[in-house]
């Protein structure tokens, strides 16, 4: 996935640098190109099957061309092939299997793209929330733009050095903690349970409002509202002081699988775009978050790109 991811994000840097071919700086609506930076990648990849379906369906096949090459040596009776024998309900159960096997890759498929939309809403998100916020705040995108050159120069970013990104990881917690994907967590309870003076009865849904904790002062302090990476500087346990109220991925056995990936995704993307740009706030811009089941910048995000070495 992470090869198709870096394809992707090729092509969305070559359009914008296709923008500025004849011009120092130009504003892009860089929105919708981040929408589909993921939905790209997961295109490309989507009807992937595992190494060891694939196997099992070339085996059957195998068996299944050996027993209709016998079929063809042998003499011919009419309507022989619906006589019960041992060759025949071999054939039928082999056809079976391989559309089993088929359906269920095509099924799980479907389960990872949609798994995947989730994901590529989250990637999306959270790089123009990020482009957005290091649009304002340049001192932290030269930081970040520093941190990426001294780890990868201006070569393509590999997994090892997007591990050690501290600075670009501090901003992302911090990105999430002002603008998370999801404005709200549900979740079910089972069993009767005792919060404080309250019983709840098995069957309750319970909303958690995530922006809710992660804009309270008591946790936070009085830059709560300020954009601060440097509070996640000695992680995330630190910042919260031991807390559960940082909630951008949900939490508990069901908190987001695609959590660590999409985070991957995002450094490479931001790693790849400060490696060629740099970037301000545009005039036409509007800040207007908007919760389309994610949060989303409702009328898009306007910058300003240039060019790295014409800085």
């Amino acid at each position: 996935m992470v090869p198709a991811f870096y394809t992707s994000c090729v092509e969305v840097i070559n359009k914008w640098e296709e923008r500025l071919k004849n011009e120092r700086s130009c504003e892009v609506d860089v929105w919708p190109y981040l929408q589909t930076l993921s939905a790209d990648a997961i295109s490309r990849t989507a009807f992937g099957s595992s190494y060891e379906e694939g196997k099992r369906v070339f085996e059957l096949q195998r068996e299944q061309a050996e027993l209709v090459m016998q079929l063809i040596q042998s003499v011919y009776i009419p309507g022989s092939r619906y006589i019960p024998t041992k060759k025949n309900k071999r054939m039928k159960d082999i056809d079976r299997e391989v559309k089993a096997i088929i359906r269920g890759i095509i099924d799980k498929r479907m389960i990872t793209m949609k798994a995947g939309e989730q994901r590529q809403e989250t990637t999306g998100n959270l790089l123009v929330w990020t482009m957005i916020l290091l649009a304002q705040h340049k001192n932290w995108q030269a930081r970040a733009r520093e941190e990426v050159l001294l780890a990868c120069g201006e070569k393509k970013p590999d997994i090892h050095e997007l591990n050690h990104l501290k600075i670009v990881t501090m901003i992302f917690n911090e990105v999430l903690r002002l603008y998370p994907p999801l404005a709200t967590l549900a979740r079910m309870i089972h069993e009767e349970t005792k919060l404080g003076d309250i019983t709840l009865p098995a069957g309750s849904i319970l909303r958690l409002h995530t922006m809710f904790l992660h804009h309270d002062r008591d946790i936070w302090g009085d830059d709560v509202k300020d954009f601060n990476p440097e509070r996640f500087s000695e992680g995330v346990l630190k910042a919260t002081k031991g807390q559960a109220s940082y909630f951008p991925f949900g939490g508990g056995p069901r908190i987001c699988i695609g959590q660590n990936f999409a985070l991957l995704e995002a450094k490479l993307a931001l790693a790849m775009i400060l490696q060629h740009f740099s970037f301000d706030l545009s005039p036409s811009y509007s800040h207007a978050p908007h919760s389309v089941i994610t949060l989303q910048p409702q009328f898009g995000a306007h910058l300003i790109l240039h060019k790295v070495q014409e800085i």
